[in-house]
């Protein structure tokens, strides 16, 4: 009865089947494993000292910025160089701009430093001059998923949509840090701007995209077994039926298909003249039926 499973038709849709099923649940353990880092990192974000507790280290010693160093405090001395406003930024519920000052650091690198955070309409103040020391939460740079930026472009001059290095780049004629500071003790006339939490470590819409993934990911693993089984059924109801003579008018018979008492049944086969031969109809040992009438 299941002899077509041989076929290479069905060769195909096992290896097909083969195939799809542990790819389905690589996939699902892989987002499944995404969510689960994102929760080890909230936990550990949750558990982490506060900041302002922490040691003030040299730039240079927690670069490139990551989930460890993301957070910590940083010292760098420089001058500050040329200042600009970031947009459209909220600080306690109020829209504002944020007061970015590039730190040319002793190196000739420039670090962004976000000095503060003023109204919208309100006069950004100058910038310290001569050498100065600053300590400032290490922040990653922004990317265009980040809250508050302005990717689109188009903004006046002496404005920037996003904190990075490869936007700032562009307007200053020296190297910038893939990094910034944010002061945790504004100067005079402005509010000091909270650090973030570092990138993907927080539960938040992306670590349930990542767990509503895993689900879809399992789902599909399982409508695969089950239209293989419901393939395999409905052939195996068509021949039974085929056997059985209720295949429906004008259908071909498998090759192969035996009758009842065990013989060949020829697919196709036809009465003389081109008629059907009704199921069960038979003859006189070695006579022809006979023709039936035509009007």
């Amino acid at each position: 009865m299941y002899r077509f499973l041989l076929t290479p038709r069905w060769w195909a849709i096992h290896v097909f089947v083969l195939l799809a099923i542990p790819v389905c649940v690589f996939m699902g353990s892989w987002q499944l494993g995404r969510f689960e880092d994102r929760v080890q990192s909230h936990d550990a974000a949750a558990k982490a000292p506060d900041p302002a507790t922490l040691k003030a280290e040299p730039l240079a010693s927690l670069l490139p910025v990551d989930q460890r160093t993301s957070g910590r405090p940083a010292v760098a001395h420089g001058r500050y160089a040329e200042q600009f406003l970031v947009p459209d930024r909220e600080v306690d519920g109020t829209s504002g701009s944020y007061v970015l000052t590039l730190l040319r650091t002793d190196g000739g690198k420039a670090l962004p430093v976000v000095r503060g955070w003023i109204p919208q309409g309100a006069q950004a103040p100058a910038a310290p001059s001569g050498e100065v020391e600053v300590t400032g939460v290490l922040q990653a740079s922004e990317t265009a998923g980040s809250a508050g930026v302005h990717a689109q472009g188009g903004l006046p001059r002496g404005q920037v949509g996003v904190i990075s290095g490869a936007a700032l780049v562009n307007l200053v004629p020296y190297p910038v840090y893939d990094a910034w500071v944010t002061l945790p003790r504004a100067d005079t006339g402005m509010t000091a701007v909270p650090a973030s939490a570092p990138q993907n470590s927080g539960l938040d819409l992306k670590a349930f995209q990542n767990l509503g993934y895993t689900g879809e990911w399992f789902v599909f693993a399982g409508f695969v077994v089950f239209m293989w089984f419901r393939l395999v059924r409905r052939e195996a109801e068509a021949l039974e039926d085929a056997e059985l003579g209720l295949a429906p008018e004008g259908s071909e018979t498998p090759d192969g298909l035996k009758t009842a008492d065990g013989s060949e049944m020829p697919g196709g086969a036809e009465t003389p003249e081109g008629t059907a031969m009704p199921e069960g109809t038979t003859t006189p040992e070695g006579s022809e039926p006979a023709p039936i009438a035509r009007k």
